[in-house]
């Protein structure tokens, strides 16, 4: 099939990507991990690539790239170190609905700034009470002439306290449940807005994971998103692109360890013979390999499925996300028992990939979740193709 093969732009993308976060991404991936700060000489430097306008559109000076190129970002970034491959994610999440359902007035101010690396953007959706359950949760947005006033609390924010922009859902009808969520453009500096406890976390420890406290946060009503009371459907829009490239992100710290567990196999020896030249350790490669590429084709599968605004992406984002990550925490695993008691040292960045890899099993739904969507939309189109 022809939507499993890249381009050759793509290909030549995926060149030039990895180069750039071997040279300018790499150096820096332990350091900011083993201090748990972020990576702004990352960031700098992503920023003055260029490839940090890749994912925008061309009218507000991005590069228009499509999802698949967005993909490569991603999973390139990430092969090398997952903490950064989140400030381009979360950045661009956080602006998808500005960019689907927001004003022109409010994509103008709001999405130049992003393209060009002065504002960096989080997606605030998540509360301590309301994870897989979005319409738990009590944040309130209450409307007060030309304002809004938001009070409640947010948790599992990535990017707290580094962005200047929070993409903030709020429930404006507290007596309904998906019907009653708006979602609205909050900026850093607003008063009664502040960062609170920041997590202490086993992965992906360069990229800030917090709380963010409203507190009568006073807003303009342009800055809502949408119509109000729409957003529970923004999110879901909003986690149908994001889940593959969470995919994206997998599949690139898979093939990170992966090419980590290969090379150490082919260099260490034990009995006087390659550790590669043992079957054993053939077989888990292979199985570490084949899972991999079929990881990637599910990620690139959804991505395509996207660009061309084909039904069924939903069920596609969702098998894309939970296959990749899963296969990131075995390929990852099993990287760390190839290089045996030195893949549990901090020496080598594969225990760092196992502990990054975790996540992606968890954000953005978890692994349970996306077997339920999957089933799900399994079942209506059953349902639709017999007619009961």
């Amino acid at each position: 099939m022809t939507e499993f093969l890249l381009s050759t732009e793509h290909d030549e993308l995926r060149a030039s990507l990895r180069r750039f976060a071997e040279e300018q991404i790499a150096p820096h991936a332990a350091e900011v991990d083993e201090r748990g700060e972020f990576p702004w000489k990352s960031f700098e430097a992503y920023r003055d690539s260029g490839f940090i306008r890749l994912p925008y559109p061309v009218e507000y000076g991005g590069d228009g790239g499509d999802m698949v190129a967005y993909a490569l970002l991603v999973e390139e970034v990430a092969r090398v170190c997952a903490s950064s491959s989140l400030f381009i994610l979360i950045s661009r999440l956080a602006c998808a609905p500005i960019l689907r359902h927001g004003s022109p007035e409010l994509q103008a101010r709001v999405i130049p700034k992003v393209v060009t690396g002065e504002w960096q953007g989080s997606y605030c959706l998540s509360e301590s009470q309301a994870g897989s359950d979005v319409s738990a949760m009590s944040t309130r947005a209450i409307r007060d002439g030309d304002t809004y006033v938001l009070n409640g609390r947010k948790a599992w924010i990535t990017n707290a306290g580094i962005s200047d922009l929070y993409t903030v859902f709020a429930k404006t009808d507290p007596d309904a449940t998906r019907g009653g969520i708006s979602v609205f453009v909050v900026g850093k500096d607003t008063p009664g807005f502040a960062v609170g406890k920041l997590e202490n976390k086993m992965g992906m420890r360069a990229s800030p994971t917090g709380e963010l406290l409203l507190d009568d946060v006073t807003i303009p009503a342009a800055n809502l998103i949408g119509e109000e009371g729409a957003a529970f459907g923004y999110a879901m829009q909003a986690l149908d692109g994001s889940r593959p490239i969470v995919g994206a992100q997998a599949v690139g710290i898979a093939q990170g360890a992966l090419d980590a567990a290969a090379r150490y196999a082919t260099e260490r020896s034990q009995f006087g013979t390659k550790v590669v030249e043992f079957q054993g350790i053939q077989f888990m490669l292979a199985e570490m390999a084949t899972k991999l590429e079929a990881a990637r084709l599910l990620v690139y599968r959804a991505c395509s499925m996207l660009d061309a605004g084909v039904p069924g992406v939903s069920k596609a984002a969702a098998m894309a996300k939970w296959f990749a990550s899963d296969t990131a925490m075995q390929v990852t695993t099993d990287a760390v028992q190839v290089l045996g008691g030195v893949g549990y040292v901090r020496d080598f960045p594969v225990e760092r990939m196992m502990r990054d890899a975790k996540v992606t099993q968890i954000y953005e739904g978890t692994n349970q979740v996306q077997r339920i969507v999957i089933a799900r939309r399994l079942l209506e189109e059953i349902t639709s193709t017999t007619g009961s």
